[in-house]
């Protein structure tokens, strides 16, 4: 030990130094004034490295701090003036070894202690919590505050409230909350032992306040942020303004009723879930908006309202109605609601913010952080249903949901009637029923959430949510009995009780549970009927109940075999009425709408491949052949299933078209993927019918653990090959002995016997010679091939298009006249409807290559759609004029006859031969959108001449066959595009205001998408947004339109600036341009996600944004907002409404959390995406490449985006690649925005500690 005068006089290191002085305070008496007035003066000076001396004693003293109390004492004393000190002379390495052998921090943190940054943040969160734990060890053991071990507890913590009040320690305590939140709970676990022990005493009280400081500061912590340097302008559009709201501005939640809308597009199923897709929506929007629980839910059910609304006056049509919007309201955003009410471990991609709550604390001030969010969003949800009631114009019931209202409304009131009656003790006395009148879709929706047990029936206590009740007696006001009861008491399945439970909804799952088990185990006119009901209102209709019923078709889809079953036979035979009315039961466009909603397409798909294998292996009866009705049969049960199966991808498309047309993957138009889809989520455990759906049946019922691959059936899987090479190349030629070329002629016999016996009718020989290798053996017209053959319709397909390449080269050659070819198909189509598959995929595929000459549409050999033609064209025209679109179309002459290419004439000859009955619903389906691809591929006006067609044929769908003849002209007409944009746009921002008016908000909306979607009797209007949604996945060059978008966010929020600062001036209209341009940047994310989903919004990121700010100064008409400082705001606005969109679009694919959703890309390829992006701006403010626009807007543009980011989405920062992150923070830094750049750092993770400690270092003080 060192003796004498100190210091000795010696060659030391500081760092040796510190260390001997740190020893000798340690380990000598409690007294050495002279070393610890040096070891003062030396840390003033610089000359020894505070981290490194307050380690040393920190690691030292606080163990002995009852042993010398004094020396702990002159340590406390040190701490407020040096342990935020990060000045140093010692070499780095050096100097982190020693802090980390000192406090062990790699052992404590297990994390490697590599620089000097993490070291620093790890020595303040072990200082704070090391000082936290010894006062609470010293205030168990003392009870006086007269002796010194007394007065240093309360000294620690009243040097812990200083060291934590200053903003630098905060800003690095914040790190050690966001990258290691554990941790962070035990320091708070801490903090509450200390208050508990502290709360005991009287005594203790002054100790008490300095513990509530430090709480103060603590929490403080996890609320903290950089504010982006809030007297900046750019921090104030990134944080918003003061006072700022989203509450009442519906324009910033037009993506609730954007998507809502695109949803309804009947043409395209939605192959994931609408629950998970809107799940994820509410959650990214809340934080987007920065908005309260109670806005969220809100503007979520007024967009469910306006969608229920604009089904008003429908166009009649082929198309979902009313069932598939009730569908959204009643069924899909509760199911989303309950989806965020469920514990946040079920939905990881959701924001980091909640993940980082601490959940270990129940009592302090950390009590039930979670508990508390939970609660806000219970609160929420209540308090945004209790608002609906001032809805009253959205609330009115369609004309077929007045009786269910009502009876809503009745079922309320007689609750609250039984419960004031039990609160008085009257029993059975009289009640107080309201008459079944003025029900609304208020209480449809609350009867919804309270089934799902979202909210309790206090609900139906709310002030004006029953406005009318009457005294009755009891004795008359007895309710007629539901059929469900009768049901539910044994009633049999017959007679009228059928009719009456097709028709009434369910209202439990038990009685839906009881009708499947009855359907699998009945007999087999039970199992029938079970079907008949379960396809009924339940599932159209029972919204309380409707993601059971989905659950139990899918299950009835492929029923399990009888236990003990050993026949060599598959057991679908036996159930084949149980199927039948099952497969035509889900077969309407609503019905099948209603399940692609709820996002069981792929395990539709799975259930229904079986089927097609089994029965298309069969060879029909004698008995047995087109039997329609009631009546089952092979042909009939193959064909439901084969082409229900046809209706859930894209058929008729070559595989490279389906990927390109896709949706937000590019892939979900092929049977593989949607397979594929299927099976990833019975391996997560994801599937849509198991989560939580079925409550009463065993798990392993709910689901197949089995994957499902196409190589399972062979049959099928050699009719898809065969397709998919027929869509991409001609057929190959047969030899005469070949089985296939054998059925092919028998098929012509059967479907051409008629006309060898009508002599001229026919003016054909009876055999069809062309090229084809069919013709070449004449077609035997012997009485037994008149019988229609008994081949497995698998056999009947592949045949199939071998009899349609001799049936149009034959009609080519005039040997069979286009009368007899029609008639011909349609009798192969009623031998065996899912022939019309084959079809339509072979004249599909004969229409893009060209080879047939067009023939004339002139009402002798073809049908003539001269009467109405002109018209048609002239209604397609005003339909684009009243939405914005006045580009050229070409007409057709009144001279020039209407001409079609062959197989398109062939194809629509036949379709306007079906009968519009509710039983070939299933044919039309798979007819319709075929046909209409088929024409869009054609040149222009086969579209027109189609649809002119088809309105002689269905008069009361011609509205609805003129607006589907109007979108069709954005498939390839940019100019039509481009004007389509501009004015959703214009429309959008025409009513929009700050006026707090909630109708100026509507009419927003209304402007956009419109508030109907047509009138009867008066000619269709339709909004400008509603007829892009239902054109843009036809879209044929898709890419275009995010360099339209971009262009259109930018000019209107430019023009937007400059109209408000010309009107008002000042700081409030400032504001109001910032709300413009995040109207326009909402509006334009929203239309690029459902335009091209994950594939355009990843463009965006890697390639548009970066191209379109490089050639900018190469465009006109997108002006920068004027000249001087209006135009320099213009120009923020600018950059700022763009940023704004970027981050937006983003969001809703990605998700604002760490974790993508689950139908959304890897996190990975995420992360990619965005360090491209961040890539590129590192090097343009680097000036390795230079843009076109202006400096303003670009600086705007950087900042927002970083700080849009690290605001809204934080957790799309750490997997970004570290080097890029440095590079761009630094570049922040230097245009003065290091709270900026610190903001960005601190949610890099643990490797960007030591960057953001550097930088922390070189920033002006905070404090």
């Amino acid at each position: 030990m060192i003796r004498g005068r100190w210091p000795k006089p010696a060659v030391q290191s500081p760092m040796e130094a510190a260390a001997e002085a740190v020893g000798i305070v340690c380990s000598s008496s409690d007294k050495n004034p002279s070393i610890w007035k040096w070891m003062d003066e030396s840390l003033s000076s610089g000359t020894l490295c505070p981290l490194h001396l307050l380690s040393l004693l920190t690691s030292r003293l606080i163990p002995l701090r009852r042993s010398l109390p004094l020396s702990f004492r002159l340590y406390l004393h040190l701490l407020p003036l040096h342990a935020l000190s990060s000045s140093s002379a010692a070499s780095t390495a050096r100097l982190v070894r020693s802090v980390d052998d000192a406090l062990r921090l790699s052992h404590s943190f297990n994390v490697p202690i590599t620089d000097l940054g993490r070291a620093f943040v790890f020595f303040l969160f072990t200082l704070v919590s090391s000082l936290l734990d010894s006062a609470l060890e010293d205030f168990l053991q003392i009870d006086s505050t007269e002796n010194l071990l007394a007065q240093n507890a309360f000294t620690a913590l009243e040097v812990l409230a200083k060291v934590t009040n200053s903003r630098k320690a905060k800003v690095l305590l914040r790190l050690v909350y966001l990258n290691l939140p554990q941790k962070f709970d035990g320091l708070l676990q801490g903090m509450q032992s200390l208050e508990a022990r502290l709360m005991k005493s009287a005594s203790l009280d002054p100790a008490n306040q300095f513990l509530k400081k430090i709480s103060a500061n603590i929490f403080s912590v996890m609320e903290l942020e950089y504010q982006l340097n809030n007297r900046k302008f750019i921090g104030l559009l990134v944080y918003g303004c003061p006072g700022s709201s989203a509450s009442g501005r519906s324009t910033c939640w037009v993506s609730f009723d954007i998507y809502m809308e695109h949803a309804m597009d009947g043409r395209h199923l939605p192959v994931r879930s609408v629950v998970a897709i809107l799940s994820e929506m509410i959650y990214a929007l809340k934080v987007i908006n920065q908005a309260s629980w109670q806005e969220t839910f809100l503007e979520l059910w007024l967009s469910a309202l306006r969608l229920v609304q604009r089904e008003r006056e429908p166009l009649e049509g082929p198309i979902p109605h009313l069932a598939a919007r009730l569908c959204v309201l009643l069924s899909i955003v509760p199911l989303a609601i309950a989806n965020i009410m469920r514990d946040d471990t079920r939905f990881p991609s959701f924001s980091c913010h909640e993940s980082m709550i601490p959940r270990f604390v129940d009592t302090g001030y950390g009590r039930g952080l979670l508990e508390k969010e939970q609660a806000s969003r219970r609160h929420g949800l209540d308090s945004s249903l209790q608002l609906l009631g001032n809805f009253s114009g959205l609330l009115c019931p369609p004309a077929s949901v007045v009786d269910a209202a009502n009876s809503a409304q009745a079922r309320a009131a007689s609750f609250i009637s039984k419960s004031k009656s039990e609160a008085d003790g009257s029993g059975g006395g009289s009640f107080i029923y309201f008459l079944p009148s003025g029900g609304n879709m208020w209480h449809l929706i609350v009867e919804a959430c309270i089934s799902r047990n979202l909210i309790d029936t206090s609900a139906y206590f709310w002030p004006g949510f029953l406005s009318t009740l009457q005294p009755l007696a009891s004795d008359v006001t007895s309710a007629q009995s539901s059929p469900w009861l009768a049901f539910m008491e044994g009633a049999a399945l017959s007679g009228p009780l059928v009719n009456l439970l097709i028709n009434t909804p369910a209202s439990s799952v038990a009685e839906i549970e009881k009708l499947y088990r009855i359907a699998l185990g009945g007999s087999t006119q039970e199992k029938a009927m079970a079907a008949k009901i379960l396809c009924g209102a339940s599932l159209s209709h029972g919204w309380n109940i409707q993601e059971h019923v989905v659950h139990f078709i899918v299950k009835l889809l492929s029923p399990p075999a009888p236990p003990g079953y050993s026949g060599q036979e598959s057991h679908l035979i036996d159930d084949m009425p149980m199927l039948s009315a099952i497969l035509f039961g889900v077969s309407s466009v609503d019905n099948v709408h209603i399940l692609s909603l709820h996002g069981v397409v792929p395990e539709v798909a799975a259930a229904l491949l079986p089927l097609c294998e089994v029965f298309g292996s069969l060879a029909p009866a004698a008995t047995d052949k087109l039997k329609t009705g009631d009546e089952t049969s092979v042909y009939m049960v193959f064909s439901a299933a084969f082409l229900f199966l046809l209706r859930l991808w894209k058929f008729y498309k070559p595989p490279l078209e389906q990927c390109l047309a896709g949706g937000p993957i590019g892939v979900e138009l092929s049977l593989e993927y949607l397979l594929l889809l299927r099976n990833n989520r019975i391996s997560s455990n994801d599937s849509p019918v198991t989560d939580g759906n079925c409550p009463s049946i065993h798990q392993s019922e709910c689901a197949s653990d089995k994957p499902v691959y196409i190589d399972f059936f062979p049959k099928l899987r050699a009719w898809h090959c065969q397709n998919k090479s027929c869509l991409a190349s001609t057929l190959s030629s047969l030899s005469t002995s070949s089985p296939v070329h054998q059925t092919a002629n028998k098929i012509l016999s059967m479907i051409f016997s008629k006309m060898s016996k009508g002599g001229p009718s026919s003016g054909n020989s009876s055999t069809l010679s062309g090229s084809s290798s069919i013709s070449e053996s004449p077609v035997v017209l012997e009485d037994d091939a008149q019988q229609q053959p008994t081949f497995p319709a698998w056999e009947v397909l592949e045949a199939i298009p071998y009899v349609l390449e001799a049936i149009l080269s034959a009609c080519t050659h005039g040997r069979l006249s286009s009368r007899d070819m029609t008639t011909g198909l349609r009798d192969l189509v009623d031998f065996l409807p899912a022939s019309l598959a084959a079809i339509i995929s072979y004249f599909s595929a004969e229409v893009t290559r060209g080879i047939w000459k067009p023939v004339p549409m002139n009402g002798t050999d073809w049908p003539s759609p001269a009467a109405i033609l002109p018209t048609v064209e002239s209604e397609m025209k005003q339909v684009l004029s009243t939405a914005g679109v006045n580009t050229r179309i070409c007409s057709s002459s009144e001279d020039s006859q209407a001409m079609l290419p062959l197989p398109v004439a062939a194809l629509v000859s036949l379709t306007i031969t079906f009968k519009l009955t509710k039983n070939l619903e299933y044919i039309h389906a798979v007819a319709g959108p075929a046909l209409e691809n088929c024409a869009s591929g054609c040149a222009w006006p086969s579209i027109p001449i189609i649809s002119s067609l088809w309105a002689q044929k269905v008069r009361r769908w011609h509205d609805f066959i003129v607006v589907a003849c109007s979108r069709s002209v954005f498939r390839q007409n940019k100019e039509a595009l481009s004007q389509i944009l501009r004015s959703c746009f214009t429309s959008f921002l025409r009513y929009s205001s700050n006026s707090t008016s909630m109708l100026n908000k509507d009419k927003s909306i209304h402007g956009l998408l419109g508030s109907i979607l047509g009138a009867q009797g008066k000619f269709p209007t339709l909004a400008p947004g509603f007829l892009y949604l239902r054109s843009c996945r036809t879209i044929q060059n898709v890419e275009c339109v995010n360099n339209m978008i971009i262009g259109l966010v930018v000019e209107k929020a430019g023009e937007a600036t400059v109209k408000w600062m010309a009107r008002r001036g000042g700081e409030k209209s400032l504001w109001a341009a910032a709300e413009k341009a995040r109207e326009v940047g909402m509006l334009g994310a929203s239309l690029m996600a459902v335009t091209g989903g994950l594939r355009l919004v990843q463009e965006l990121y890697q390639e548009t944004v970066a191209t379109w700010m490089l050639t900018w100064r190469n465009r006109e008409g997108e002006g920068e907002g004027g000249e001087g400082e209006e135009g320099r705001v213009g120009r923020i606005m600018q950059g700022y409404a763009l940023a704004y969109m970027v981050v937006v679009a983003g969001s809703m694919v990605w998700g604002v959390g760490p974790k993508p959703p689950s139908y959304s890309v890897s996190k990975t390829r995420k992360s990619r995406m965005i360090g491209a992006h961040m890539e590129f701006m590192v090097r343009v403010v680097e000036g390795k490449v230079s843009v076109g626009c202006d400096g303003a807007m670009w600086k705007a543009y950087v900042a927002c985006v970083v700080g849009l980011i690290v605001t809204r989405a934080p957790a799309w920062v750490q997997p970004v690649r570290l080097h890029t992150l440095q590079k761009l923070a630094r570049s922040l830094s230097a245009w003065h925005d290091s709270h900026l750049a610190l903001s960005l750092l601190e949610r890099a993770g643990l490797p960007a500690f030591h960057s953001f400690f550097q930088l922390l270092n070189s920033t002006a003080p905070f404090d």
